[in-house]
């Protein structure tokens, strides 16, 4: 369980998934856990991932923080919807539905690979300049929304496909325990226009406060196991810190390819199981 929190963390922080997308397979397919409590234990070290990722990439200044803020409002709130309905659903359709999104966001993955990023110039932008800066509530009323919510280099687009997709961010993460990172990353990264790099930063700060609020949800019904999530959450504390430091060193491209493969692999586990 250490180490495969542990690998779990490394790839959340670096990709801004926050590990339940590697960890609830593990859980219920490694360890024979029930998929519900796997989602409760994933959730738990989806909150110590962000914890762990959020600081660094604040302190490098990466995430773009008003982004971030605003579209958790919405993502919060589908996450205790989620959370509320995730007792009354059949595990098997739990199993359909993650592998199914495992698929979606494997060939979404896949295929931003395989075509020219613009991150290039995008994501070397002037030093002397800040995601931040340009977040200054002090800034000209006359901004629209859209341009506050722009960093250097890049702007933000289509805000309100952002709010509908960070509900249902929301929902999802409740309901298979993923933090909605899985969501996020390509929601900012392809429909938003954010730079690759900014949209996993940013989604590594909002994934724990998706996670707690559907994680009360499942602690107040009895689905969190606290021998299971301990050692858990401690390894993915541990990767999730190694892989923040880590992530400027990457070749993005590269993990992008190891984390596509290992979607699609994890993706027919889980049909395989929920047809039984």
């Amino acid at each position: 369980m250490l180490g495969g929190g542990a690998a779990a963390g490394v790839f959340g922080s670096l990709l801004g998934l926050g590990g339940g997308v590697l960890l609830v397979p593990l859980l219920t397919l490694g360890f024979g856990m029930p998929l519900r409590e796997a989602v409760g234990v994933s959730l738990i070290s989806v909150i110590v991932t962000s914890s762990a990722a959020a600081g660094v990439y604040l302190e490098r200044h990466v995430a773009n923080l008003r982004l971030g803020m605003t579209l958790e409002l919405f993502t919060a709130i589908g996450a205790l919807v989620g959370g509320s309905v995730a007792f009354l659903l059949d595990e098997r359709l739990l199993s359909l539905l993650f592998g199914a999104l495992l698929l979606y966001v494997a060939v979404t993955m896949a295929r931003a690979t395989l075509r020219p990023s613009p991150e290039a110039t995008t994501d070397t932008a002037a030093p002397d300049r800040h995601p931040e800066h340009d977040l200054d509530p002090a800034a000209p009323d006359d901004l629209t929304t859209l341009e506050r919510l722009s960093g250097p280099g890049y702007r933000v687009r289509n805000l309100g496909l952002g709010v509908v997709g960070a509900t249902g961010a929301g929902v999802i993460s409740a309901l298979l325990g993923i933090g909605g990172g899985i969501v996020k990353v390509p929601l900012m990264h392809l429909a938003m226009g954010v730079p690759f790099r900014v949209a996993t930063a940013t989604s590594n700060m909002m994934i724990g406060i998706t996670a707690a609020a559907s994680a009360v949800i499942y602690l107040i019904r009895g689905g969190i196991d606290p021998y299971v999530a301990g050692p858990t959450a401690i390894g993915v504390f541990l990767g999730a810190t190694a892989g923040s430091r880590l992530s400027h060193r990457v070749d993005l491209r590269i993990l992008r390819v190891l984390f596509v493969v290992i979607l699609v692999y994890l993706a027919l586990q889980m049909l395989s199981r929920a047809f039984g």
